[in-house]
């Protein structure tokens, strides 16, 4: 066992398992994003003009690629949080070191990623050589696999953003509202609460 210690405050006791439900299905969204994505690459499009057919894959397009590893860096920083959410023995000088900062870095490496997906998803093509035109891979007779797993990965990356949100969200929460029994300030003790108990609220209510 990892030697959680219960918290004094009985108002905040739903948010720790609310976040940590939200954090575990965040790194789950991302695990299935970068793998939704990394598969789509089976697609042979076959390009007008007498070109060779060619196979399309994520690796053709950066915006994609970028969620790939940014997703599988964002699920493997998110299960740390998890474990040092769920893990309340020992290190505490650590986590409040790496909490908030796994904070903002997880939610940034997945808002990012999914946006520049967004940005690239809906307009699919490459330029042929040497002609230099340019085909659409989602209007080609064989492109609309690809297209499809690129579109899923699209959304899963953008529900796992939003998933470590809400887990943020109610972290920061229960610190500001009591759930760290000490009236709805953040002390020191409050950041063996949750992830963003030890920053972010000073104040009190």
């Amino acid at each position: 066992m990892c030697g959680e210690k219960k918290s004094g405050g009985g108002s905040g006791k739903w948010h720790h398992p609310v976040s940590l439900v939200f954090r575990i299905a965040g790194m789950g969204l991302a695990v299935a994003s970068a793998a939704v994505m990394a598969t789509a690459s089976q697609c042979t499009v076959y390009a007008d003009y007498g070109a060779r057919p060619r196979t399309v894959t994520y690796t053709d397009f950066p915006a994609f690629v970028y969620l790939v590893v940014a997703a599988s860096i964002a699920a493997a920083l998110e299960a740390v949080a998890i474990f040092l959410s769920v893990c309340k023995g020992k290190g505490k000088k650590a986590r409040a070191v790496l909490m908030p900062l796994l904070a903002a870095v997880v939610p940034a490496l997945l808002y990012t990623s999914a946006g520049a997906a967004f940005g690239a998803g809906w307009d699919i093509y490459y330029y042929m050589e040497p002609s230099g035109r340019r085909l659409s891979v989602c209007a080609s007779s064989v492109g609309g696999r690809f297209c499809a797993q690129v579109h899923v990965s699209m959304w899963l990356s953008l529900g796992a953003a939003v998933a470590v949100s809400l887990a943020e969200w109610a972290a920061m929460s229960r610190c500001c509202h009591g759930g760290g029994g000490g009236g709805g300030s953040c002390s020191d003790s409050d950041s063996d609460s949750e992830s963003v108990c030890g920053h972010g609220c000073h104040s009190k209510h």
